[in-house]
């Protein structure tokens, strides 16, 4: 999805930055990048990127106060935003509409529905690269042009919470989104050779980090991200490794296969595999990549795991506070757990097994199987909860009954729920949603319902499509930690105090 205003178009170079070390890279032909950049021009409003906001004083909270710290061994600790925080250091837009954040929310969903049932988009979105050939070849016989269709991965954007990476040596910071549905870590690179969108801060450089290097097309990490990115790997004629990261609502980045020195605070770690973003176009807010968590050999949770343990940490913070990223050793005895569910349909997502829900203490009038009749996955990219159709049904008529002293508000967008006036002034009935193993979310207004204007407030769920997904809403101030080695999802209350 190309954005007005969102998209600044940076000058092209005739030589990759790995050239300069050695390395190679992909070229666009004279005539087709000049129609491309000619097209763009009349199209698109160019902007410069923004300073990174300072979130010091008031916003920035004391990390070493979170609970999930007393712990022994190593980790890594990381403050998350909301996207709508006045602390972010990317915000969304202020007049932005709810609606909108719905339509990325639905795009999202697609997207998964269709990663799940392994279906190729309806509007898949191609790159075209001189010089290139499909990894692997086999025969080594590069072809004048080809085109590579890019299938659907995870939407990404105003849904998605924000943290800090620093990346190359010497280490420069820059604002990350955090995906738990995504397994390939990238950020924008200069000289950015078809477009970038805006983004905080200067895009990275290649050239001034001394750690820098690209990744040959023969590396075990090319031949790796077609289970990563769900596309296919590409190869330049210089012998760089090419890689497409494709979303549901059309957004994109396509780039070289890098590795640098990662860093997170004073913690740093060397060669980290990751992308580095030569055409990116769509709705990333204004981070400069994203960071992927999934179970992935290349996500960043993998690749820290040597040296910090196979598990991470995380509070999602409301609008008015700020959360934590921690990965590595958490205090498990603070934590209620349910196992991680295996599933053939993505080995790489977390799946989960949902087993009842009560409202005012009474459990929904609905068979136990209903809640086992569609796959769960626990997303942190996901805004609404998606829920199996009868479940939701079930909890629709128990909610309104619930809250019948309430005046009922039509529907919004997806949301079909409603009520007059806003989450913290309405008196929500106690909500639980328990899983297999024990597990218990105890939900609160703010975990229930969701403002959609100044004077309407709507049940955060929706019916499912085709899996279950326990979305961001129901799971902010709850410490959710993701114990990978141990298969199993912890919850915990007052995470983010």
């Amino acid at each position: 999805m190309l954005q007005a205003g969102l998209i600044v178009i940076q000058a092209t170079a005739t030589e990759p930055p790995a050239a300069a070390r050695g390395g190679g890279g992909f070229q666009l032909s004279s005539d087709k990048m000049a129609l491309h950049l000619l097209l763009l021009a009349f199209s698109l409003l160019f902007a410069t990127a923004t300073p990174i906001r300072d979130i010091t004083g008031a916003c920035s909270s004391e990390i070493k106060d979170f609970q999930h710290l007393n712990s022994t061994g190593p980790g890594l600790h990381l403050e998350l935003h909301h996207p709508r925080s006045p602390c972010s250091p990317v915000q969304v837009p202020a007049d932005l509409p709810f609606s909108a954040v719905l339509s990325h929310d639905d795009a999202r969903i697609a997207s998964l529905a269709a990663r799940l049932a392994k279906t190729p988009s309806g509007r898949p979105t191609s790159l075209q690269l001189a010089n290139e050939r499909a990894v692997p070849d086999g025969e080594g016989v590069a072809d004048s042009l080809a085109s590579v269709p890019l299938s659907p991965g995870t939407s990404v954007g105003v849904g998605n919470y924000v943290t800090r990476m620093g990346l190359g040596t010497p280490a420069t910071q820059y604002v990350m989104v955090v995906d738990t549905g995504s397994s390939l870590t990238w950020l924008q690179c200069s000289p950015c050779v078809v477009s970038c969108h805006r983004q905080s801060g200067p895009l990275f450089n290649p050239k001034t980090s001394s750690t820098y290097a690209s990744v040959s097309c023969s590396a075990q990490q090319c031949n790796d991200l077609p289970s990563a990115t769900l596309n296919p790997a590409a190869c330049s004629s210089s012998n760089v490794c090419i890689y497409q990261a494709s979303y549901g609502d059309s957004s994109y980045s396509v780039g070289y296969l890098s590795k640098d020195t990662v860093s997170f605070g004073s913690n740093s770690q060397p060669n980290f595999y990751y992308g580095c973003g030569q055409d990116n176009e769509g709705l990333f807010g204004r981070s400069a990549g994203l960071i992927g968590l999934a179970r992935n050999k290349l996500s960043l949770l993998y690749q820290l795991a040597p040296s910090y343990g196979y598990s991470f940490t995380y509070c999602l913070p409301s609008s008015s506070s700020s959360g934590y990223l921690s990965i590595g050793s958490y205090n498990p005895g603070q934590y209620s757990y349910t196992p991680m569910v295996s599933s053939s349909l993505d080995d790489s997502l977390y799946f989960i097994k949902l087993s009842g829900i009560t409202v005012a203490g009474k459990p929904l009038s609905i068979s136990s199987s209903e809640y086992s009749s569609l796959p769960t996955i626990i997303d942190s990219g996901t805004v609404i909860t998606r829920l199996p159709t009868n479940v939701y049904s079930a909890l629709s008529k128990a909610m309104a009954g619930a809250m019948k002293g309430t005046p009922s508000a039509s529907a919004y967008s997806i949301l079909d729920t409603c009520f007059k006036g806003q989450a913290s002034r309405v008196r929500a009935p106690a909500v639980t949603m328990a899983f297999s193993g024990g597990a218990v979310l105890n939900l609160s207004a703010r975990n229930l319902l969701v403002d959609v204007d100044s004077s309407t407030t709507c049940l955060a769920f929706a019916p499912a499509r085709s899996a279950a997904i326990i979305g961001n809403t129901q799971q902010q101030t709850f410490s959710v930690v993701y114990d990978v080695k141990s298969n199993r999802i912890g919850f915990a209350a007052g995470g983010c105090s």
